[in-house]
């Protein structure tokens, strides 16, 4: 190969790598803007704007040295209901849209993280779970492309957000329990992630799943007192009990309707939160 052509061959793909580095060039400016303003606040010793609202005569910052960051709790998994990884990423890239999640795993299992773990993302909105009321500042929000409605979930889709789950899991010591559907929080606004193959998450230690041998439920259970102990929020009981069927029954989720088989569905998770 001549040495002209080997030059010409360098410049090109330079060209391209710098390309392809810039393509989200104005994006990653605005991202440490921001992360430096956050910055500013965390490491203002004394801290100013604070105390000097509480209405006290008699102030004084001392400070200790036993402290540590935030950390999540949580894990909300949610479907993008877009059509494409690059479409989603756009999405987390508006303004107007106003909405982002720390990561998004793609269709061909490629995980793309848009958000520091420790930073709040906005990806859960309003909803609830146990007595948790802000599940944005205390969860890791995960977006997985897909439609919604038709995609099947590729294997290597899925496999690529286990290793993501045992990464979070590891890490921030998340409680098995504390994996959940963005549904799960917000019964009366979300259905996703739709179809969703939660056994196979269970099964790898990420949130729980039913027993094979399906028990009879006490003739005193209470499904209300049921979904209200496993996190749901039952102010709309119809609602928890559609989201509900959207994780664990995957069939009739548009009815509020518990069949025989669901409530022994429903018991055996409920057990697992006593």
């Amino acid at each position: 190969m001549s040495m002209r052509l080997t030059r010409s061959l360098f410049i090109s793909v330079a060209f391209l790598a710098s390309c392809a580095g810039a393509k989200y060039a104005k994006t990653e400016k605005v991202y440490k803007k921001q992360a430096k303003e956050f910055s500013k606040l965390y490491k203002q010793s004394p801290v100013t704007g604070q105390l000097v609202k509480v209405n006290v005569k008699d102030q004084q910052w001392i400070a200790s040295i036993n402290f540590g960051i935030r950390k999540p709790n949580f894990v909300v998994i949610h479907h993008t209901a877009q059509d494409s990884l690059g479409q989603t990423i756009r999405t987390f890239h508006s303004t107007k849209a106003g909405v982002s999640s720390h990561y998004v795993v793609g269709r061909d299992g490629k995980v793309v993280q848009m958000v520091n773990d420790l930073y709040r993302a906005h990806h859960a909105g309003l909803g609830k779970w146990g007595n948790d009321t802000d599940l944005n500042s205390s969860s890791i929000g995960i977006e997985l492309d897909n439609n919604g409605t038709t995609d099947p979930w590729t294997d290597v889709q899925v496999d690529a957000l286990i290793q993501l789950l045992r990464y979070l899991k590891d890490t921030y010591k998340i409680p098995q329990a504390n994996f959940i559907g963005h549904m799960d929080l917000a019964p009366t606004r979300k259905n996703d992630p739709s179809r969703f193959p939660w056994k196979k998450l269970a099964d790898q230690g990420f949130g729980f799943w039913y027993e094979e041998f399906l028990e009879v439920p006490p003739v005193d259970f209470n499904p209300k007192m049921a979904l209200r102990i496993i996190g749901y929020d039952v102010s709309n009981p119809d609602a928890a009990i559609k989201a509900f069927k959207i994780h664990y029954i995957q069939q009739d989720v548009n009815t509020a309707f518990l069949s025989e088989n669901d409530l022994k569905i429903l018991y055996s998770i409920y057990k697992k939160y006593l």
